[in-house]
């Protein structure tokens, strides 16, 4: 039996609590335009101001695609609603009303514009991916970049996020309207910062160095770090939806219950007020990065490298096994918190509690074979630097060694296996997966784009290296995990 759509029209007769009916859709108005209504936003940012529109109508979202209309095609005939599933050992499905407008840019550039320059609108967020900020690898924007070009030339009819901000904010300061505060939740270090800088940079190189002024000196770029797990939608996901709300959605919504959405304390006057919605307001963002990089990715890309030796699959597997799972614990609370500022705000133990927490969800299916992608650009963030730190302060390195010697077998096995080693450098590692095993260490530690040349000379840390690259490799994991 076919079941009613979702809409407002159906609404009402939602199942399970899964629409509490806390605010009148038909008051909401549009006060926030987001430019890449993906499912990390309709996941993370949107819930958010859900929850605000209980107290106050006036943080409806305008969804902007750049160029898909698949957003739109799937949201608009249940008029913006969606279902939000949180996978925890308890699921739970809520729908989610905050998404009032679905827009395209390609399809209706006018209404897009005019919605950056309504004097409504008092903020303006991002999720559009690294790649759509069209940065340079120094993080300043790209000239020579396709769209920027493009933008260049044609300035009322951008392609790119940073044309569309130029743009919009040029109308939007010919008519008068307050700045805004423009918001990148894109995993970003900086991400305010070069977004801010990369907007001016695109209105000077069009000639407008007015607005390139005005830019700078009156719109807020804030910094941010966002967080949470967010699976792809899949057709299991659309039948647990229709038997956990009774009503189909053509494009649910899934996530871990964990979110954390933490943003530097400059946003305009007249911003919503986030933190009454469980946003974390702080001076700086940067201690929360470097917790969530050295911690959080740390420990994953530990549980994905001796957990693959292991032949497990996933993170919660990982954690089933007490061997490691006792280990990772260790790494984090003895080897990596300490190398971590001290920060109002931020209690290092309970944060580690709370990702341990997170690992062993027994809903989530994290494969460690697509945490194990890219490792010689990963390691450098999420381990190199804690492993530096603790050398500098005299402090052990045996056990931070482990997952990278962990990541060097790993590595090696896949460049000569029948599977792909997936990583920006796997023709060079093809070549150390050549050489005998107890030369291999030596010639990773060579690779100075993974490695820099006054770590890889740091005597303690090659021995520490070639002592669990050895124990690896000769199968003795368990000694490796007593550490």
């Amino acid at each position: 039996m076919s079941l009613l759509r979702l809409s407002d029209r159906t609404l009402a007769q939602s199942r399970n609590g899964a629409w509490p009916g806390a605010y009148d859709r038909s008051a909401v108005t549009v006060g926030v335009v987001h430019l890449g209504p993906g499912a990390f936003h309709r996941a993370h940012q949107a819930p958010v101001f859900d929850q605000l529109l209980a107290g106050d109508p006036r943080w409806g979202l305008c969804g902007v695609s750049l160029r898909s209309a698949a957003v739109r095609e799937a949201l608009a005939p249940q008029d913006g609603l969606y279902t939000l599933v949180e996978l925890d050992a308890e699921v739970r499905a809520r729908i989610v009303g905050a998404v009032k407008e679905l827009v395209t840019a390609t399809d209706t550039p006018g209404l897009v514009l005019e919605r950056l320059a309504s004097p409504r609108t008092r903020l303006v967020t991002l999720t559009v991916t690294e790649k759509g900020y069209c940065l340079t690898p120094a993080g300043d924007l790209d000239l020579d970049h396709p769209d920027i070009a493009f933008d260049l030339v044609r300035p009322a009819a951008p392609r790119s996020a940073v044309g569309w901000l130029v743009e919009g904010l040029r109308v939007r300061r010919a008519a008068g309207a307050p700045a805004p505060s423009v918001v990148s939740c894109d995993n970003l270090t900086d991400n305010g910062g070069k977004l801010g800088r990369a907007v001016a940079a695109l209105a000077e190189a069009q000639g407008d160095a007015d607005l390139s002024a005005w830019l700078q000196d009156h719109v807020r770029f804030p910094n941010t770090m966002v967080d949470s797990i967010t699976p792809a939608t899949d057709e299991p996901l659309k039948a647990r939806v229709r038997d956990l709300i009774g009503l189909d959605d053509a494009w649910p919504i899934q996530r871990e219950r964990f979110s954390q959405w933490v943003i530097e304390d400059r946003l305009a006057p007249g911003a919503p007020d986030l933190a009454s919605a469980g946003v974390t307001v702080v001076a700086e963002v940067r201690p929360f990065e470097q917790a969530k990089l050295r911690l959080l990715n740390g420990a994953h890309s530990t549980l994905a490298y001796l957990g693959l030796l292991a032949r497990l699959e996933t993170v919660a597997d990982a954690m089933a096994d007490p061997g490691l799972a006792g280990f990772t614990e260790r790494l984090m609370r003895i080897d990596i918190a300490p190398s971590l500022p001290r920060t109002p705000g931020l209690d290092l133990d309970a944060y580690t509690t709370a990702i341990l927490g997170r690992f062993r969800n027994p809903a989530i299916r994290h494969r460690l074979s697509q945490i194990a992608w890219d490792g010689s650009q990963k390691l450098p963030f999420r381990l190199l630097g804690t492993i530096a730190d603790a050398l500098a302060a005299g402090r052990p390195v045996e056990r931070l060694c482990a997952p990278v010697a962990a990541w060097m077998l790993f590595a090696a096995r896949r460049a000569r296996g029948a599977e792909p080693l997936i990583d920006p450098l796997a023709s060079r590692i093809a070549a150390i997966a050549g050489s005998p095993t107890d030369e291999q260490p030596g010639r990773f530690l060579a690779l100075d784009a993974v490695f820099p040349p006054r770590l890889a000379a740091d005597e303690r840390f090659r021995r520490a290296v070639a002592a669990a690259h050895r124990a690896l490799a000769e199968g003795r994991m368990a000694d490796v995990l007593a550490l």
